[in-house]
């Protein structure tokens, strides 16, 4: 049985692309800035990439320099836009995603931030979270933001800059401070800042801040106040594919700034996945998994959280169900750079190719804790079902089966949640370079596992729905013919082998929790 994967072929030559109109977009991620050019055909003309600093004031604090970071996506842009030879005439719109969840604070007449941007990583408001949970818990919030009260969402996060900055609620209340996601932070800065910026997220980012109702798509009073949030500090809510004004200065001074996405949800519409039941699965570092649940909010039962796909213009918009799970890549570099069981990342798949199965042994990755569909903060890694049998090769092969069970368990949820079967999952990210982890997914799951040529999905997203903004695309239809396969694996397990495979993962998976004693 070979793992190579199918490639499909895709009749265009890269050497040229053409004459352009282009669109540019702008990833504002959490560890670097980029820039990327698209063509017409959705394909890569220039990159260019920036590094910003991850300050770590205390454990368990994450933070950026706002300043530094705006000051890198203006050289990603220029040098992108440069590198493709082009000018402000060539590019029809500019399109945003962004980490979601970092929040900052800046003063509307300066224009400098209060504070260093809160990174979504930061675990700060973990007290005040349970605070607000008072008598009620984790779910207080959750009819109205489709959120479990979590430190990972940005409405805490303003909360704690209010508290804990001098005088910093008084300029607030005042209306002197705006809040943003980095959505907001680079659009007001893009179109003028101080000079007249346009103060705007979308509907998707504003999704993670707990501040908005799902249903209404607007900030909600009641959770404003439950907060202690001042409306003035918000910005207002937009679609995510629509002109919010023109870029000001730089090398795409009066370029239309036409869409905003969080990251997730941008991989989600560069996968094209615009119908119920489609799903993109993004494996880095940790896993996110979307699936479009279509035009109503999908209340979760089991574990996930409910989102807002993405909002096209003044069409309705489209909800997903995510699910995060908190180490697969970094599982891998942990085999490598604390176990020195492999040299490289690549090198897992070659160990792992050389045993057949996983010799009876299961490696459940909870080194902090459990995230989707569980939600156990209590709970700590385990290898389990060890013998003398097992080598490091088995081991190997049990981690990336533990990525794809991890899957699995989300699809599951998600089916449970829904009642809508996942029809194929699409696939981005580093780890879908590795061909036998793709088909151990496509077993476990039962499905087929497709990756797209392009594999800047993310980038690839807000680029579609700026170009959608303008007319540059005319419609999501002409989007997905846009979408190219360059792989597909399909399932070859049988059915018994992987339920009882399957039975023997989450008799694992408890063997996991409870091992942290509630210190209290």
């Amino acid at each position: 049985m070979s793992d190579t994967p199918t490639t499909a072929s895709h009749g265009h030559g890269t050497a040229s692309h053409g004459h352009g109109p282009f669109i540019a977009a702008i990833d504002q991620g959490t560890t670097s800035s980029r820039c990327i050019v698209f063509d017409k055909d959705g394909r890569i003309v220039s990159v260019d990439q920036k590094e910003h600093e991850q300050i770590f004031p205390k454990p368990g604090w994450v933070e950026h320099d706002a300043t530094e970071i705006w000051t890198n996506v203006q050289q990603v842009v220029d040098s992108a836009v440069h590198k493709a030879g082009l000018t402000a005439a060539d590019v029809k719109a500019i399109g945003i995603t962004n980490q979601r969840e970092t929040t900052v604070l800046w003063d509307r007449t300066t224009g400098e931030p209060v504070h260093n941007a809160i990174v979504w990583q930061d675990t700060r408001t973990d007290a005040l979270c349970k605070e607000l949970g008072r008598n009620v818990g984790q779910d207080r919030f959750r009819r109205e933001t489709g959120l479990p009260l979590a430190s990972y969402f940005a409405g805490p996060k303003i909360r704690w800059l209010l508290d804990n900055v001098e005088g910093l609620r008084e300029r607030a209340e005042r209306g002197d401070i705006l809040f943003g996601t980095m959505d907001s932070w680079v659009i007001w800065n893009l179109t003028g800042g101080v000079d007249g910026g346009v103060h705007v997220t979308d509907v998707t980012n504003a999704s993670r801040t707990m501040l908005m109702n799902l249903h209404g798509l607007q900030w909600d009073e009641k959770i404003l106040a439950s907060m202690d949030i001042p409306a003035a500090v918000l910005p207002e809510i937009k679609s995510s594919s629509e002109v919010y004004g023109h870029a000001t200065g730089g090398v795409l001074a009066g370029v239309p700034v036409a869409s905003a996405l969080g990251d997730q949800q941008a991989a989600l519409f560069g996968q094209t996945c615009f119908e119920q039941g489609e799903a993109k699965s993004t494996y880095g570092t940790g896993t996110f998994m979307l699936m479009n649940t279509g035009h109503e909010p999908v209340n979760s039962y089991n574990g996930l959280l409910t989102t807002v796909g993405y909002r096209i213009g003044d069409q309705e918009p489209v909800y997903a169900l995510e699910g995060s799970i908190a180490v697969t890549g970094s599982l891998v570099q942990w085999m490598r750079d604390q176990m020195g069981l492999i040299n490289s990342a690549a090198e897992i798949e070659t160990l792992a190719s050389t045993v057949e199965d996983n010799g009876g042994a299961y490696f459940v990755p909870a080194f902090s804790g459990l995230f989707a569909p569980y939600w156990r903060s209590d709970a700590r890694g385990v290898i389990a079902g060890l013998t003398r049998y097992v080598t490091k090769a088995h081991i190997a092969r049990a981690v990336l089966e533990a990525t794809a069970w991890q899957t699995r368990e989300i699809t599951d949820a998600m089916t449970k949640d829904s009642g809508v079967e996942l029809t194929a999952l699409k696939v981005d990210g580093g780890m879908t370079s590795n061909n036998l982890l793709m088909q151990t997914i496509s077993d476990f799951l039962d499905a087929p596992v497709v990756r797209p040529m392009v594999a800047e999905t993310t980038c690839l997203g807000a680029a579609y729905a700026a170009g959608l903004a303008v007319g540059f695309w005319s419609s999501t239809d002409e989007l997905r013919a846009n979408w190219r396969r360059a792989a597909e694996w399909t399932p070859r397990m049988d059915a018994a082998t992987r339920d009882r495979e399957y039975k023997s993962w989450l008799k694992a998976v408890e063997r996991t929790m409870g091992w942290i004693e509630d210190e209290e």
